[in-house]
């Protein structure tokens, strides 16, 4: 694995953890949006990570001597979440109450949402300082010369 492949694979989850913490930031911005634009309640967003695939012949070589490293994470998509059922709550005062006064929330817990943020902002740090150690074992390489 070379120097800049390492970089390479940190980079990438670091843009993916980015990506989650704006999805995350979205979610809990919508705690309380009752109707977006077709009328519905809002609906929690989820990224999708995937292993990036590069699949040139020297990979797989490479993948069966055993020095095989990773391509890195890509975001596949972002899904909304239809499996968590929908806050109801009771307004019949409310202009987005149904005929027997409830209103639909949104499936946003803020607390799954918040512990779910810690996770990605711990997760960049950690991509953070495996780019800065690369970077360092470069730079010490670099000074072996001297």
């Amino acid at each position: 694995m070379s120097i800049m492949n390492g970089m390479n694979i940190s980079a990438s989850g670091m843009s993916a953890q980015r990506l989650r913490m704006d999805i995350i930031s979205q979610n809990i911005a919508n705690v309380n949006t009752t109707r977006d634009e077709n009328g519905d309640a809002y609906r929690r967003q989820v990224v999708v990570f995937e292993e990036k695939s590069a699949a040139p012949f020297s990979q797989y070589l490479t993948n069966a001597t055993g020095t095989f490293a990773g391509n890195g994470v890509k975001v596949t998509r972002i899904i909304e979440d239809s499996e968590t059922p929908m806050n109801m709550v009771y307004d019949p005062a409310h202009p987005d109450a149904n005929a027997e006064g409830y209103v639909s929330y949104p499936n946003v817990n803020t607390v799954t949402e918040m512990t779910n943020l810690i996770d990605a902002s711990r997760s960049y740090e950690a991509n953070v300082t495996a780019f800065n150690a690369t970077k360092n074992m470069a730079l010490k390489g670099l000074e072996v010369g001297k």
